[in-house]
């Protein structure tokens, strides 16, 4: 089943759970109700916003994420299930005790990948890739050369102008940047919880500060989707200064789209819980096999072109 994602931002609201469905109430409207077991992420972007500790409790169970805004609208605060697997402790070791070649030799798949991903968003936005496919190409076990860095050098003028800098707390479109990054890595770390490795160890990213280190790297590859939305959003139009309603669902909407991923077309969300199974398969079997993003979303008439090609089985 395709998890949904449930963002409370218009105005006050009341959120409570029965008979295990969210319950979002709202002064003069009707009484809203969602199963549990269908939402994958509850964001919310509302100052005025009441819980039951139910809420907490029963969606953790449901093994959904909560993202709490604060009043900047950026996310201030993550929640996950403590436990998203039956084998967990076993996992958590093999993670634990994977070697260090291994590990580089995962971050090589995941920076490789990125790197082509941003040469996808390029080729959609200007026609050409900045020569970042043959960059990603030379990315050796643990990047020493810093391909990641030369990338983003050619990368960010490129997309978003030459006076842009990527800077979280930089001018707009930082922000929007801000905003996709970290709702994608919200389900990167419910994706990671639900193949049973912990979030906190990293196979680069490693901070004593930061909880979400094996998700910050897991989310590289994923990155340039938000890259591509933010640059459709503020191509040809003024600078966008503040995070409105439908500037959050337009990225939201991300999670809708149908992605190329290891091989297959998933759904964005079902892709991050197919790159999380495969990492956890990688520590487990001692060898890099990441199920990796590998292009931007195919349109709908790309779809029913690739459908009518395929062949057909008779019954």
């Amino acid at each position: 089943m395709i998890k949904r994602i449930i963002e409370i931002s218009s105005g006050p609201a009341r959120l409570s759970i029965a008979y295990r469905q969210l319950v979002i109430e709202r002064d003069g409207q009707e009484k809203t109700t969602v199963p549990c077991e269908d939402i994958g992420v509850l964001l919310v972007d509302q100052q005025a916003v009441t819980y039951t500790h139910a809420v907490f409790a029963t969606l953790a169970e449901a093994g959904a994420a909560v993202v709490l805004c604060g009043a900047n609208h950026n996310p201030a605060s993550l929640l996950l299930p403590l436990e998203g697997n039956t084998v967990q402790t076993e996992r958590f070791a093999t993670q634990i005790q994977a070697p260090l070649p291994l590990k580089k030799r995962l971050w090589q798949a995941l920076i490789a990948a990125k790197i082509r991903m941003q040469a996808a968003v390029l080729e959609a936005a200007t026609g050409e890739d900045a020569g970042l496919r043959a960059l990603a190409a030379r990315v050796r076990s643990g990047d020493p050369g810093n391909c990641e860095a030369q990338a983003a050098q050619r990368y960010w003028p490129r997309l978003l102008g030459p006076d842009f800098r990527r800077r979280r707390d930089g001018p707009p479109p930082n922000l929007l940047l801000n905003y996709g990054y970290t709702v994608f890595r919200a389900a990167a770390a419910r994706a990671l919880c639900a193949a049973g490795l912990l979030p906190t160890v990293g196979i680069h990213h490693h901070n004593r500060s930061n909880a979400f280190c094996l998700a910050d790297d897991m989310v590289e590859p994923y990155r340039p989707y938000v890259d591509w939305r933010v640059r459709r959003l503020v191509d040809g139009k003024a600078q966008i200064s503040e995070l409105d309603r439908e500037t959050k669902a337009a990225l939201l909407s991300l999670f809708n789209e149908v992605i190329p991923v290891g091989g297959q077309r998933s759904p964005m969300l079902l892709a991050f819980h197919s790159t999380a199974a495969s990492l956890s398969n990688s520590f487990r079997q001692g060898e890099p096999s990441l199920s990796l993003p590998e292009g931007l979303p195919m349109a709908p008439k790309e779809e029913e072109e690739d459908e009518e090609g395929k062949e057909r089985v008779a019954p």
